[in-house]
């Protein structure tokens, strides 16, 4: 099964293929996991000028990986699909020995002494880690273009944004240097990078994956979430996410076939309920269209549904992460202000501003939120609507015009997806098509625990687009 959308220009070999694909030729022993490693390293050096997606690389330690990896299989011991795959880790996540920089200035040389949990669990299921990839510094950001190492750039057109906070693993992904990388997501922060770039992104339910060795941005908002070229692989990386290190089996068989398995009472023929996004934000047509079309690329019941309160729902959303966010950097701000981005410090010293009463009330619009969407659940299997409003804005540029209408930039690519961190429901970004070249995605919403379910829907949304024998559409 391929994307959704044709590759970027200049795209690494991973731009090619799948989970699947990778893991039978590794096992049939036509390709190695040295190969592959040496396929990443390649192509990250060679497009770093282009698209800035790593911070570091760690190739010593990938080839070390990589061939502990190819004596394991060697002798019989098999950790699941993504043993000898390599894989991107966002810069904001600790890996043990290999520097983490959070994008910021204060972290230029810090060496963690210990993996992330979800480093572990990933080692455990066999993924080599190849580098660190660019965040927006210390995830306080939805375009990607604030970092200390630089912009992380679209693979489609390197004028225009990622998309952030989870830049440099979008786009590691969507250029083919990597086939699976480890973002995070607050306010959107793997959904909006993923439908910038043309994969497939997932927010999950909120605790799902432990946070443990994660910089904080938001406590009550945070989570790790997998990205891939496909649902199937997205999946895959899901799967490993989840499973716990002491755990002594990992799962057998295709990426897709796991899936089917797993999604058990999924419906044949889902209920879907579309939200118009001028109803939340200002949503360019064309991209609304181009959404729209890829969900009826398939055989679903998909009907008008509403969120009461969106427009309250999103203003606490920006109360409470910019509470806790000053929280996390109050300290840091007092004694070392000017190593910051100028517009990261600015957000954080507006959080400074937000009083108790104020933060409490938007905890408590918080709670209803979820409430209120698990009831529209209630009516529906998924909810659907874009992921973003608009295509990729320009690197460094801060309006957008939607219509007349004129957006800053951050709201544009927030608006849709940060409504729904705020319920702690999964959400997932799958590519949609393409408006004036540039990537389009769908975002897809389920009841809480139903990542499943998300993935499920994606994989025949994939399927049927394949059958058809095409690509997502092209506007304007």
């Amino acid at each position: 099964m391929t994307a959704a959308l044709p590759c970027p220009p200049e795209a690494g070999y991973f731009a090619g293929q799948t989970v699947h694909s990778l893991a039978a030729a590794l096992r049939a022993g036509q390709i190695t996991p040295a190969e592959l490693v040496d396929h990443s390293l390649r192509a990250a050096t060679r497009l770093a000028p282009m698209f800035n997606a790593f911070v570091t690389l760690d190739a010593c330690a990938a080839r070390n990986a990589a061939a502990r990896a190819t004596e394991e299989l060697a002798a019989g011991v098999d950790r699941g699909p993504l043993h000898g795959i390599p894989v991107a880790i966002k810069d904001l996540v600790a890996t043990a020995g290999l520097r983490t920089t959070m994008g910021a200035r204060h972290f230029a040389s810090y060496v963690p002494a210990r993996d992330a949990e979800c480093v572990r669990r990933l080692r455990a299921a066999g993924a080599i880690v190849i580098g660190k990839t660019t965040t927006h510094e210390f995830a306080y950001g939805a375009t990607g273009d604030r970092s200390a190492n630089g912009a992380a750039r679209n693979p489609y057109h390197p004028a225009h944004m990622s998309g952030g906070s989870s830049a440099g693993s979008a786009v590691a992904v969507a250029a083919g240097i990597v086939p699976l990388a480890v973002g995070t997501d607050t306010g959107g922060s793997v959904r909006i990078p993923a439908a910038l770039c043309g994969i497939v992104g997932l927010r999950p339910t909120q605790g799902a994956v432990p946070t443990d060795g994660v910089f904080p941005l938001s406590r009550s908002l945070d989570t790790i979430g997998p990205m891939a070229r496909t649902a199937a692989d997205c999946w895959a990386l899901w799967q490993a996410l989840i499973t716990p290190v002491t755990s002594s089996t990992a799962p057998s068989g295709t990426p897709a076939g796991l899936l089917r398995g797993a999604a058990g009472m999924a419906p044949d023929r889902p209920r879907i309920g579309w939200l118009e996004p001028n109803a939340v934000t200002p949503a360019d047509p064309s991209v609304t269209a181009t959404a729209r079309a890829r969900l009826d690329d398939f055989d679903a019941e998909v009907s008008p549904a509403e969120l009461p309160g969106a427009e309250d729902i999103r203003r606490a959303y920006s109360t409470v992460q910019g509470f806790e966010a000053h929280a996390v950097h109050a300290a840091r701000l007092a004694v070392s202000a000017d190593q910051y981005d100028d517009e990261v410090r600015g957000r954080l010293r507006a959080g400074a501003r937000i009083t108790e009463a104020d933060y409490q009330a938007a905890r408590r619009t918080q709670q209803r939120a979820r409430l209120v969407a698990t009831e529209l659940l209630g009516a529906h299997d998924l909810l659907a609507m874009p992921t973003v409003g608009v295509v990729a804005p320009l690197v460094g540029g801060r309006l957008v015009w939607v219509g007349e209408r004129q957006l800053d930039a951050r709201d544009a690519l927030l608006g849709l997806t940060a409504t729904w961190s705020m319920t702690g429901l999964p959400a997932l970004s799958i590519p949609a098509g393409l408006v004036d070249g540039l990537p389009v995605g769908l975002q897809l919403v389920a009841p809480a625990g139903r990542e499943d379910l998300l993935l499920h829907v994606a994989v025949q949304l994939e399927e049927s687009l394949e059958r058809r024998g095409g690509r997502a559409r092209s506007a304007r």
